[in-house]
């Protein structure tokens, strides 16, 4: 298996250029969207700009600065420009500064909403506040994990404030850091450990990683705009269900980005030909499938290796038991549901199981922990030079 060969200075040159080009992207697309009414003349005029952002993580291949330079802007910013396109999203409205619109495109920041209107004029304002028939990322245990978006003109709030991350402490990350740092370590005997110890292993740093990384995000927002970034998790070990796990506690970033972009469309959509009832079910599937081709195209900027389509099985897989089991619930009407001693178990286990067979396969197979590790390894170096330099010259 080869991989292209890149120095760090080389490799920080191109980010550099890279988020360069996106923020100039960003200002071509704050000040188009001015001038260019909604719909398909804006749309027209940001499709080179997601193209582009679709193009620029090609330029990595650190697997650190690559994935999540591409989740960042391929992803996020992508959808996030698309709803602007239509007039819709939190880029939508005009009263917000350069500074604010960058910041919300690249980060997965939400202007904090102003309370529901009581009544829905249109048939899609209906849709989308019915919890019940709203089950991604809503849970049909009629827990609502976000409050539902208000009906405005873009339902946002012009007032930049954000809502909180929680309560999350210093302390939590701290120890995640530490953890990683082991997980690293370990990563070097990998030969001497058994492959399922090691599965195991990698399933936490995926965790660790992505929450450490928004969370770096966050302090990075806070810092400079001041502004709060969305809560990126929500203890996805005490999962109650499939559903559960992907609506309501694992990666609520991607969750709300596939809830407003995908989800809601074709929750309109399949009202209109299947009536409310049972719309939520092919709107959650539609979900599951973009979520599956977003996650190829992760892996395909990682590793650069020909797609094997495991993935896509397995967010298939996981999107067939969601619909499932809100058939269920529906049948039922919610008069019955497993103690949480026996469904948090067998929730947790089959997301757990599925991953080892369909996910972790491909991460193994692009090499990301290996890759990941002497990434730090040759920074420390690099670092430690830097302090040595300095130390030198004083």
């Amino acid at each position: 298996m080869h991989y292209p060969s890149y120095t760090l200075e080389r490799e920080i040159s191109n980010f550099i250029k890279v988020w360069i080009s996106v923020v100039v992207s960003l200002c071509y697309c704050y000040f188009s969207a001015k001038f260019i009414p909604k719909g398909m003349p804006r749309l027209i005029s940001i499709i080179p700009i997601v193209s582009l952002f679709f193009a620029l993580p090609l330029e990595l291949h650190s697997a650190n600065l690559c994935g999540s330079t591409a989740f960042v802007i391929a992803w996020l910013s992508n959808f996030k420009l698309l709803l602007l396109a239509f007039g819709k999203g939190p880029l939508s409205h005009p009263s917000l500064s350069l500074p604010h619109f960058i910041a919300i495109a690249c980060f997965p920041i939400r202007i904090q909403q102003n309370p529901p209107p009581k009544s829905h004029a249109n048939l899609d304002n209906s849709l989308t506040s019915q919890n019940r028939d709203n089950p991604y990322p809503l849970d049909l245990d009629g827990h609502n994990s976000q409050n539902p978006p208000p009906k405005g003109q873009n339902g946002e709030n012009p007032n930049p404030r954000i809502t909180q991350n929680g309560n999350t402490s210093i302390w939590n990350y701290a120890i995640k850091v530490v953890l990683l740092a082991l997980f690293s370590s370990v990563y070097e005997y990998s030969d001497h450990i058994h492959p399922k110890v090691l599965l195991v292993s990698y399933c936490f740093h995926i965790y660790f990683t992505l929450e450490i990384l928004l969370a770096t995000a966050a302090a990075a927002a806070r810092a400079l705009f001041g502004l709060e970034l969305e809560p990126q998790f929500d203890k996805p070990h005490l999962s109650t269900s499939v559903q559960n796990f992907w609506g309501r506690r694992w990666n609520l970033v991607a969750s709300r980005s596939l809830r407003s972009t995908i989800y809601e469309p074709a929750l309109c959509i399949s009202a209109q030909v299947i009536g409310r009832k049972w719309a939520s079910l092919p709107a959650v599937m539609s979900t599951f499938v973009v979520s599956a081709l977003m996650h190829e195209i992760l892996f395909y900027y990682m590793g650069r290796l020909r797609p094997t389509w495991e993935v896509t099985r397995f967010f298939l897989l996981h999107g067939a038991c969601v619909v499932a089991e809100i058939w269920i619930k529906k049948l039922v009407k919610n008069r019955w549901r497993l103690p949480r001693l026996i469904s948090t178990p067998m929730s947790v286990g089959f997301v757990m199981v599925t991953a080892f067979w369909l996910f972790m396969p491909q991460l193994l197979r692009c090499q990301i922990y290996v890759r990941a590790s002497e990434e730090y390894a040759v920074l420390g170096a690099f670092v430690k030079d830097v302090v040595a330099g300095v130390v030198k010259l004083y």
